[in-house]
C-alpha cells in the first residue's frame, strides 16, 4: 500500500488532506508512527532518568555517603558510582542511538519503500523522487534535531548540577558527545548514511547492515583519533590518563586541558556533519541518476 493510500478524503479517496505533495509530511509521519512513538518514549525515559537523578535522588546519595563509616571508603565509592553511573548510562543510550537511526533510515525509511515498490507508486502521484526523498528525510531530521537538542541541554544541566557527586572525566566517549552538538550530528549522520545505503542497495536488510557498519567505522575512527583533532600542550611525561585536575594526558605525555573540550568537540561535530552532508547529497545524486 502506498504511503498516500493509507487514508483519503471524501473528494479524493486515497489522497491525504492537501493533496499528495502537501500531504507528504503527514504521510511520512503516519507511515512511521510506531518508530516515532518508540523514539519519543525512549527520549522521555532518558530525560526522566536525568531529572530524577540530578534533581531528586542527589540528596539521598549524599545521605548514603554521610551514613558510611569513615573507615569504609568502598561505601562512598558505591554511592558515587550509582549516581554517576546512571547519568552516564543516559548519555550512552542516547549517544549510541545513531546506530538505531542508521538502521531505521536504511531498513524502513528508504530501503523497504524502494524494495516493496511503494516509493515508486508515490512517484506516480504528483510527487517527484527528489521531493519524496527530501520530505522523507526532513521529517525525521527535524525530530532528531529537536529531541537531541532537548536532551543535550538537560544532560548538561544534570552533569553540572551536582559536581561533588560526579567525576572529572570529560573524555568518556558518551559524555564527550552528549555535552554538545556532536550528539545531534551523529544522529543526522546516521540518517544520511542510512538513506544512502537504502538508495544504493534498495534492500532493507543489506542496507541496514551496511549503514550500521559505516557508522561504526566513522564513530570508531573519530573516537580513536579525537586527541589529534586539536593541538595539545606539553605535559610532564607522567603517563596517560585523566588526572584529578581534569587534564587529559596522552601516551606521549602531551595534554589536553578541560579548556580544549569545545575545540575538540566542535571539530568532531564539523567532521560528522560533513559526512552527513556528503552521504545525503550522494543519496540524492544516486536517486536522480536511477530515476532519470
Amino acid at each position: 500500500m502506498s504511503a498516500f493510500a493509507v487514508r483519503g478524503t471524501a473528494e479524493t479517496p486515497g489522497v491525504p488532506p492537501g493533496g499528495p505533495v502537501k500531504g507528504l509530511p503527514w504521510a511520512v509521519l503516519r507511515l512511521h508512527r510506531t518508530a516515532l512513538v518508540v523514539w519519543g518514549a525512549f527520549l522521555l525515559a532518558t530525560l526522566g532518568m536525568l531529572v530524577w537523578e540530578a534533581g531528586i535522588n542527589a540528596d539521598s546519595v549524599r545521605d548514603r555517603m554521610a551514613a558510611c563509616e569513615p573507615t569504609v571508603g568502598l561505601c562512598r565509592i558505591r554511592a558515587l558510582t550509582d549516581y554517576g553511573g546512571t547519568i552516564g548510562w543516559a548519555s550512552t543510550l542516547v549517544y549510541y542511538s545513531f546506530f538505531a537511526v542508521a538502521a531505521f533510515a536504511a531498513g524502513a525509511l528508504i530501503g523497504r519503500e524502494l524494495e516493496n515498490g511503494t516509493a515508486q507508486l508515490a512517484w506516480t502521484q504528483s510527487v517527484s523522487p527528489t521531493r519524496w526523498l527530501a520530505t522523507t528525510l526532513a521529517v525525521p531530521a527535524v525530530l532528531l534535531t529537536v529531541g537531541g537538542t532537548v536532551f543535550l541541554f538537560v544532560f548538561r544541566w544534570a552533569w553540572a548540577a551536582n559536581r561533588d557527586l560526579m567525576g572529572d572525566d570529560w573524555t568518556f566517549n558518551d559524555v564527550f558527545a552528549a555535552r554538545g552538538p556532536a550528539l545531534v550530528a551523529y544522529g543526522l549522520c546516521g540518517l544520511g548514511v542510512g538513506a544512502l545505503a537504502g538508495v544504493v542497495l534498495r534492500r532493507s536488510l543489506p542496507a541496514l547492515g551496511v549503514a550500521c557498519g559505516v557508522m561504526y567505522l566513522v564513530n570508531h575512527n573519530l573516537e580513536k583519533y579525537r586527541p589529534q583533532l586539536w593541538p595539545t600542550v606539553p605535559g610532564d611525561g607522567s603517563g596517560s590518563g585523566t588526572w584529578a585536575n581534569g587534564t587529559w594526558v596522552l601516551d606521549d605525555g602531551a595534554s589536553h586541558p578541560q579548556s580544549h573540550f569545545w575545540p575538540l568537540h566542535l571539530v568532531e561535530t564539523g567532521i560528522v556533519l560533513g559526512v552527513a552532508v556528503l552521504a545525503t547529497g550522494a543519496a540524492f545524486w544516486v536517486l536522480r541518476r536511477r530515476t532519470g
